[in-house]
């Protein structure tokens, strides 16, 4: 059956240069009053850059007429495409160096118009960036170097509609450019929903998601964009890819997990048929508070090899748990939360709660369960039943506006996360820690404060989130950071760690990734790039060179 977009309305006007909207930015007095928590920032916060300041010169190349009803060419839009919204890219902006501005930015509204946008592309000498959301924080939506003549931003936010639903197989094919809210308000009057919430959901496209292999907010059973794969459809200078829909096969290799992952270097992800699940009815939560680490690690890892699979098990350290404001003594504080579209959850959230107790945890009986009338649930899964589980998730979509804030006082300040065995993972921990706060001393004679949460957990594994912030040197914050950075992939690479367990690769990981991957996959990988994208324009320097 067909489903109708929901007109969105007057939109809330998005910074070009940092995390989403305008209106959500820091003031500068709070800038001045964050940045006054590291010692060493700037006495008062760099101003909000301007695109008028940015000198952007005209285009390098023009469109043929027959696209040119497709592209814009002004500043603004130009700006607005030329990264992503990592720290990298936040603090460069505030510098006046956002680097090399795409010359044009184009929105095809069909796969037709994204094969001829590709076919002119590569008879021109203009690399193709594809551009969701532009919520990267790793570099992947930007280009870098000089290869080649002009720079084309392809953005797929016109092509965001919920196409087909399949109620009784409870998928839908999706255009690749719906932002998270948009293929959300499609999806709800069917009841359904595609239960991927990552933190970017606001700001960040089905397409960017299947491209990233992004994980969702879910920390267990199906974390990641993959598991809700059916098939693609993608547009590649070579031509058109589509697979078939499927509940499973075994037919070789999937091309559908060619294009996976693979970041618009092999072609453009236009469509995806889509898994659903209905939306839930029931859902609690609660928070378990925590000594010792390293016991409440052995809680999680307990929970995590049960059958009761938790919609939240975030484990927040001292720091992280004192940040949000879940804890103020030192405690290291393990949220939780169940939800269902079946059956209430209150006994799982209770077998969960005893287990945690097992291991030293101290919790509060959990609220009761409560039924949404309308089958509704939080973006992010839980259903707050004590204050610290409301100020974990109130900081949880407050931070990326408040770390560009910190950007803005001269501050080094970003997140990285990985993804290792249970055996590794509490000297990962510690010696992550150790060597982020020895090369941010290093580098700028401060000290340096180094966090770390769990976000996603396997019976196998888990995947910690790190956040280092530390007062940077004015104009060298770039640097710093990279310095950091390298200091850590070491780090990653001897504990056998991956270089991102949901970030992606871009050009940030690099390094890491190329260490990390075997090399007779480098070969089939560079040889798929050579057969798919013979002129070498899709997101130059992504995965391969």
């Amino acid at each position: 059956m067909p489903a109708t977009a929901t007109d969105p309305g007057t939109a809330r006007p998005r910074s070009w240069w940092g995390w989403g909207y305008t209106d959500a930015h820091p003031d500068d007095a709070e800038c001045v009053a964050t940045g006054s928590l590291l010692p060493g920032t700037l006495a008062r916060p760099l101003p909000i850059p301007q695109v008028a300041d940015l000198g952007i010169g005209r285009p390098a190349v023009a469109p043929p007429s027959s696209l040119a009803h497709l592209v814009a060419a002004d500043p603004e839009v130009r700006a607005a495409h030329a990264m992503g919204k990592g720290y990298r890219d936040v603090i460069r902006a505030l510098r006046g160096r956002p680097g090399r501005i795409p010359d044009l930015v184009a929105r095809p509204t069909d796969d037709r118009e994204v094969a001829d946008l590709l076919d002119w592309a590569g008879d021109h000498g203009v690399a193709v960036i594809p551009f969701g959301g532009g919520s990267s924080v790793v570099g992947g939506v930007e280009y870098r170097g000089d290869a080649h003549r002009a720079v084309l931003s392809l953005d797929l936010t016109s092509m965001d509609r919920v196409l087909e639903i399949d109620k009784g197989g409870r998928a839908a094919r999706i255009q690749a450019g719906a932002l998270g809210p948009v293929l959300e308000d499609q999806l709800r009057p069917h009841g359904l929903t595609l239960r991927h919430f990552p933190q970017s959901f606001e700001f960040s496209t089905l397409g960017g998601w299947l491209a990233t292999r992004a994980g969702g907010h879910y920390a267990t059973v199906h974390t990641h964009i993959d598991d809700f794969v059916q098939s693609l459809r993608v547009v590649t200078p070579a031509g058109t890819s589509e697979s078939w829909r499927l509940p499973g096969s075994g037919a070789g290799p999937s091309p559908d997990r060619m294009f996976l992952g693979s970041e618009g270097a092999l072609g453009v992800i236009t469509e995806a048929w889509m898994r659903l699940q209905e939306r839930p009815r029931h859902k609690a939560s609660t928070s378990v508070v925590f000594a010792d680490l390293h016991r409440a690690l052995d809680a999680v890892r307990a929970i995590a090899q049960s059958d009761l699979n938790p919609a939240n098990c975030r484990l927040l350290d001292p720091g992280e748990a004192l940040l949000s404001g879940a804890s103020q003594d030192g405690s290291t504080v393990l949220v939780l939360g169940f939800e269902s579209a079946t059956a209430p959850v209150d006994d799982r959230l209770a077998t969960a709660l005893d287990l945690a107790r097992a291991h030293g945890g101290r919790g509060e009986a959990p609220a009761a369960d409560r039924a949404a009338a309308d089958g509704t649930a939080p973006a992010d899964g839980t259903a707050p039943a004590d204050a610290a589980v409301s100020a974990w998730r109130s900081a949880f979509l407050r931070m990326p506006y408040l770390r560009d804030g910190l950007a803005r006082m001269g501050a080094v300040v970003e997140t990285f996360e990985t993804a290792a065995t249970w055996d590794r993972i509490p000297a990962l921990i510690d010696e992550v820690r150790t060597e982020a706060m020895y090369a941010a001393l290093k580098a700028t004679g401060h000290q340096a404060t180094v966090n770390c949460r769990l976000t996603h957990v396997y019976p196998d594994g888990a995947a910690p989130y790190f956040t280092v912030a530390v007062a940077g040197r004015p104009g060298d914050e770039v640097a710093i950071w990279d310095d950091i950075k390298a200091a850590v992939t070491d780090v990653l690479h001897r504990h056998r760690a991956t270089v991102t367990h949901h970030h992606a690769v871009g050009r940030d990981h690099r390094t890491g990734y190329d260490r990390q991957r075997p090399e007779p996959f480098a070969l089939a990988l560079r040889a798929a790039k050579a057969a798919l994208d013979p002129h070498h324009i899709l997101n130059p320097g992504v995965l391969i060179d």
